[in-house]
């Protein structure tokens, strides 16, 4: 279907649903009945598109009638069916006809009669399948965020989805023009270590600030452009204005010329020249808890990888784009970075035992650790992503003090990275009342399948419930989202986004989220990272190579010793290397990479693979699911005997000597594959083609809008590795006809960084978002204070409930049991009551 066609399609779909669906149905009634049955003769399950469409063929096995059912009404609406509850005699379709519109309906397998069901309805049919009681309990609890949010405007088409900020600036229009006030009440609040800027309370209305910046404009046009503002910024006090305007009388004139023409006529774009000129961002807090953040020799050990890389990147552009604007802004103060992480005293030979930490390549800019503090005083120990809950509160009521000391006052903007770190910056940005955003990263519950539906199962490994509980207490918190994709919040054609599995879904036996978040809500925003291009170049600039590591590269790819660095080895150093860089984890895939390899005899002739991820010795991990993939990945090796043409190196940490990695891969005219089952972003795709490197990667995620498909890349399915595999041996087959077809997608992939992957453009969205946010924040405070109102009684009656079950870490060795003793019931300490209170810090509320 052409993309046309497909709109259409959904649209039909979408109509089709709202008037009910028996005239569609009419059409191939006996087929459909057919269908139907067997769909129901397994009796109550959840049925994905995939078995559904896989029974309707073995029904349905005549080519001609099947294609007839496919071609009307019902087969396309089963082609936008997400999945299915099946609970004889009846089967709930869940339709998603656009991305971020659902349509539920129950159809009756005996007489085919049709019912439209709400979101409600349906999770009700489902839970069911997993905890019939509670789904029959008429008080089970029902979570709706979107209750709170009426009042509020939101995006409309799909295609919209992801342009807050642009939505924001064309509604802030009509309010201007209903209340101009508001702007000026927000602008006399503008100040920063104690000084006012733009305005003071001589101009604290509307219409004296526009009789001001008449005044001002006749005089700075007397004016050289290049006149600093000091030459007439005492003249300016007594109209009434600070600094903050501009450096100069050039741009003053500029920034008040925007000022005046939104009092008179706001529009969009003025609106949005405007916050960007004003002084309102200057000191950030970063928050990314879990793993092991550093600056050095910390990727690949356990929950450490691409964040970390983002984090320093995003600080270092954050910085550089503070700094460049505060100085156009004719102010002297230095901007200010705080990424606060956890403190890891076992720190594994990384500076993670370091409180402080300035950040390479910045001026103003530190890493602030923070130790997790139990009641027998601070935890040493590495502690999983998945167990970090309970340490949080507590972490975050000690980080708050310092950052408060160390910034000597609150920061102007809050963001949270990852699921402990978002919620921690909704403890502190509520706490504070400052403006946060999040950067989810990756949501768990979109990379495990029916992690929600089966929580009981898994919650004992993973703490999905807890996870999914803070999940949705950040993201609802939020002033606004950051994604690197749009496929993140909203997803594709063929599957939900991130944020998208979030607006209504079940953990049964729990609670039921009816309206978890909106995808049109217009604090979602796409604001896409770069790779730091002193690293990251191509590999054709060779006088930008870091010939120094080469000996070394050379020694990790094609030694033939086995070693604590590698194992494996290529016999034939005339082959491209394909190659691959990630965590050794389910969800990266490489171990299925390696699988696809081995069995695909074409590829093994024409390219050697390389993997980068992990350790090679199970017991070196702590990690549950690395383990296994190590397990895996040595079975894998043993079974195909993959040695001589396989290379397996263990997770390497520093950055320099990756991104000549990636040229060396380049020089051999290899490959870059990244067949994860789903991916946020990929900061790694970012790296290989801005290396040059020709680059295959997951078409689930952030690389399916990264890459244009057959253009500047390849889009790989990893649910189908020999497709996959195929896809990639035809190219090197293509490479071997034609010298120049390798050159040539090298050559799309780089442009296709510079036009749309730099952290350059990344920095100057954020700091956008931020001034627009904190105005829109002000416009708000009243719905924003409902909600967190809610939010408040969700982290205290289930969040805090539920990290109960999760265990604490202890570091000190559990003696044996002493023999009992006679009861006496002591007296509470001064200290123990210190730590009681402490422990019982509200964050929300508080």
């Amino acid at each position: 279907m052409s993309n046309l066609e497909v709109h259409n399609t959904m649209e039909m779909t979408s109509g089709l649903l709202g008037n009910g669906i028996p005239e569609a149905m009419g059409q191939n009634r006996g087929n459909i009945k057919r269908c139907l049955e067997k769909y129901i003769e397994k009796g109550r399950r959840l049925m994905k598109l995939n078995q559904l469409m896989d029974e309707l063929e073995i029904v349905i096995n005549d080519l001609v009638q099947r294609k007839r059912v496919m071609e009307g009404d019902l087969g396309k609406i089963l082609c936008f069916t997400q999945e299915a509850v099946v609970i004889p005699p009846n089967v709930a379709f869940a339709v998603r006809g656009n991305p971020g519109n659902w349509q539920y309906v129950k159809v009756n397998s005996s007489d085919l009669s049709v019912e439209a069901l709400s979101n409600t309805q349906y999770l009700k049919l489902k839970e069911l399948l997993f905890d019939e009681n509670w789904a029959k309990d008429e008080n089970a609890l029902e979570v709706d965020f979107g209750a709170l949010d009426f009042s509020l405007p939101r995006l409309s088409l799909s295609s919209s989805v992801g342009n807050g900020l642009s939505f924001v600036s064309s509604k802030l229009g009509g309010r201007l023009n209903d209340n101009p006030q508001s702007l000026v009440d927000y602008l006399l609040s503008l100040e920063h270590q104690g000084e006012k800027l733009m305005m003071n309370e001589t101009l604290n209305t509307a219409r004296k600030l526009e009789m001001s910046l008449i005044l001002a404009d006749v005089f700075l046009s007397e004016l050289p452009k290049e006149t600093p503002f000091q030459a007439f910024e005492l003249r300016f006090k007594e109209w009434g204005f600070e600094k903050g305007w501009g450096e100069n009388a050039g741009k003053v004139k500029e920034t008040m010329r925007i000022l005046s023409e939104i009092l008179q006529a706001p529009d969009p774009l003025n609106i949005d020249r405007f916050f960007a000129r004003i002084p309102r961002i200057f000191n950030v807090v970063i928050f990314s808890i879990h793993g092991y953040f550093g600056q050095n020799d910390v990727l690949g050990l356990p929950d450490t990888g691409g964040q970390v890389v983002y984090i320093l990147d995003q600080v270092k552009a954050l910085e550089e784009e503070l700094l460049n604007r505060i100085n156009s802004q004719g102010l002297n103060f230095k901007p200010q970075i705080l990424v606060v992480t956890r403190l890891i005293p076992d720190a594994k030979d990384t500076k993670c035992n370091q409180e402080l930490e300035p950040i390479i390549g910045t001026k103003h800019s530190n890493i602030l650790r923070i130790p997790f503090v139990t009641e027998n005083g601070i935890l040493r120990r590495w502690v999983s992503r998945f167990d970090i809950y309970p340490y949080l509160e507590k972490f975050t009521k000690d980080a708050t003090t310092k950052i408060l000391d160390i910034l000597e006052g609150k920061p102007d903007l809050v963001i949270g990275n990852y699921t402990d770190g978002n919620l921690v910056a909704s403890l502190m940005a509520n706490k504070l009342g400052i403006t946060q955003a999040t950067i989810a990263h990756a949501l768990e519950k979109t990379k495990y399948e029916d992690s929600d539906n089966k929580w009981k199962e898994f919650d004992h490994k993973y703490h999905f419930s807890s996870q999914f509980t803070a999940d949705l207490i950040s993201m609802n918190s939020a002033d606004f989202i950051i994604a690197s994709t749009y496929q993140e919040i909203a997803g594709s054609k063929e599957r939900a986004g991130q944020y998208e599995s979030h607006m209504s879904f079940t953990l049964p036996g729990l609670y039921r989220v009816v309206s978890g978040i909106n995808v049109f809500d217009p604090r979602f925003n796409i604001a896409a990272p770069g790779a730091d291009d002193s690293i990251y170049f191509p590999f054709t600039s060779q006088d930008r190579r870091f010939t120094k590591f080469h000996p070394s590269i050379e020694e990790l790819l094609y030694s033939q010793n086995e070693n604590d660095e590698h194992i494996g080895y290529l016999v034939d150093k005339k082959k491209p290397i394909i190659f691959s860089m990630a965590r050794l984890d389910i969800v990266k895939n490489l171990t299925g990479l390696t699988e696809w390899y081995a069995k695909n005899k074409r590829l093994r002739n024409l390219v050697n693979l390389v993997n980068v991820g992990g350790f090679f010795d199970p017991s070196k991990s702590k990690d549950r699911e690395e383990i296994s993939e190590i397990k895996k990945m040595h079975s894998l090796i043993e079974k195909y005997q993959l040695k001589g043409q396989f290379r397996w190196i263990a997770a390497q940490t520093d950055r320099t000597r990756n991104g000549e990695l990636y040229r060396c891969i380049a020089d051999t005219r290899g490959a870059f594959v990244q067949p994860a089952h789903y991916e946020a972003f990929g900061l790694t795709v970012i790296e290989a083609m801005s290396c040059g490197l020709v680059t295959f990667a997951t078409n689930q995620g952030g690389p399916a809008e990264i890459i244009m498909d057959g253009v500047s890349g390849f889009h790989i399915d990893p649910s189908d590795g020999e497709e996959s595999s195929d896809k990639i041996a035809d190219f090197f087959e293509q490479c071997n006809i034609d010298p120049n077809f390798w050159n040539l997608f090298s050559a799309e992939g780089l442009q296709r960084i510079y036009e749309c992957y730099t952290w350059k453009i990344y920095a100057n969205k954020v700091v956008n978002m931020g001034s627009t946010y904190s105005y829109w924040r002000h416009l708000n405070k009243d719905q924003k204070l409902a909600k967190q109102r809610y939010i408040h009684s969700f982290y205290n009656l289930q969040y805090r409930s539920l990290i109960k079950t999760i265990p604490i870490v202890s570091d000190i060795p559990q003696p044996p049991p002493l023999p009992p003793k006679p009861l006496v019931k002591p007296s509470a300490t001064r200290s123990s009551k210190r730590t009681q209170s402490r422990l019982s810090f509200r964050m929300f509320g508080a």
